[in-house]
């Protein structure tokens, strides 16, 4: 595609084209021969420099008019221009604008009628073709390459411009796609630190509130639940805390806050909210932290939403390692949804922590009534 000249392109152009015209104004200068009209030698030099101010949007046209204002200048018998220098500039544009085959096609004709026309004129064929002949194709090759090579030169910018932008573009796609998967985490996190404790909260405080507006206040269990939300209010600060201090200090000390070393505490709040929870199986030997955290987080979230939703009275934990996996399952005698399990962030939480385990989760009703959640973990997968 030809080049749209600009404001810089136009000033070189313009200097390439007084450069062409006097060349040829020199060349039509220092003609001793006298034969041929000097003051139509000088217009044909004007005419040959102003074609430069068209080489770039039509570099073709450029080199077409200006072979045939070659070989008219010897048709007509002007002052003696040679024949490489008049056409170098046009050669050298048509080659930058990528028409190699145009400007070599072009080079070869006028050689052609140049030789054969000054052949039949008797010129001394071993001059012509042994010397002048040589010294032509000389600089209209090096036209020609000199062209090409700024071509190619400019084509190799645009490239790595071109690779570049690709390059911006994928690094900024990959941290969208790296912030998009920090925010995730960060609200999985978050959810999973601050929801258990806010569901036990709001349950205790639920009882407390319905033991002080009877006819006669039961102060005892008010007392008693008001207490379970004190506990369950500083655990879960406590979570907070060592999320936040996790997000913020990568590489600091912090105590592990998701494991089953702590499924005792977790149950003991569950089962303090009213909710008989029975823990059956083991882990086992040598499970990997990742499997040992996600397996807490699948238990943390399934007793959240037995107690949130379920209106369920027993639950149960089932810890089993088969083969290379190991399984969690929790289920409860909580209602039954005949409709499909529409995923909120919890659940969703759930299947992407699993996920990243390399594992595989489960949930829906069960036919005999209740809600289960399975989750198969590699014990090979995790570090």
């Amino acid at each position: 595609m030809p080049e749209q000249p600009t404001r810089q392109g136009l000033v070189v152009d313009a200097l390439f084209g007084f450069a062409v015209f006097a060349v040829v104004a020199i060349a039509v200068g220092a003609d001793v021969s006298g034969e041929g009209d000097q003051a139509l030698g000088y217009v044909m030099a004007f005419l040959l420099g102003g074609l430069m101010l068209l080489r770039r949007p039509a570099p073709v046209l450029v080199l077409l008019a200006t072979c045939v204002l070659v070989i008219g200048n010897y048709v007509i018998e002007l002052p003696t221009i040679g024949l490489a220098i008049p056409v170098a500039g046009a050669l050298y544009s048509a080659a930058e604008a990528g028409r190699t085959r145009w400007a070599a096609g072009g080079s070869i004709a006028l050689l052609l009628v140049s030789t054969l026309a000054r052949l039949g004129q008797g010129q001394d064929i071993a001059y012509l073709l042994g010397y002048e002949l040589a010294t032509t194709v000389a600089v209209m090759g090096a036209a020609i390459a000199l062209g090409d090579g700024a071509r190619q030169r400019r084509e190799g910018a645009r490239q790595r411009e071109r690779i570049a932008a690709l390059d911006t573009q994928a690094r900024d796609a990959e941290a969208a796609e790296r912030s998009a998967r920090e925010r995730t985490g960060i609200a999985r996190d978050l959810h999973d630190a601050v929801g258990h404790h806010l569901s036990v909260v709001s349950l205790h405080a639920a009882v407390a509130t319905e033991a002080l507006e009877e006819d006669e206040a039961d102060l005892p269990t008010a007392r008693e639940e008001l207490a379970h939300v004190r506990q369950a209010s500083r655990e879960g600060l406590r979570d907070l805390r060592a999320t936040v201090r996790a997000l913020r200090e990568p590489g600091a000390e912090v105590e592990p806050i998701a494991g089953l070393a702590h499924l005792e505490s977790l149950v003991g709040s569950v089962r303090d909210a009213g909710l008989t929870v029975e823990v059956s199986g083991s882990a086992g030997e040598g499970l990997p932290g990742l499997v040992d955290a996600t397996a807490y987080r699948v238990i943390q979230e399934a007793l959240t939403n037995t107690l949130r939703h379920a209106r369920a009275r027993r639950a149960r934990v089932l810890l089993e390692r088969d083969g290379e996996e190991f399984v969690v399952t929790v289920t409860d005698d909580g209602r039954t949804v005949d409709v499909p399990v529409r995923e909120g962030s919890g659940l969703t939480g759930m299947r992407e922590r699993v996920r990243m385990a390399g594992g595989a989760v489960e949930f829906g009703s069960v036919p005999a009534g209740g809600f289960r959640v399975s989750a198969r973990l590699p014990v090979g997968g995790g570090v």
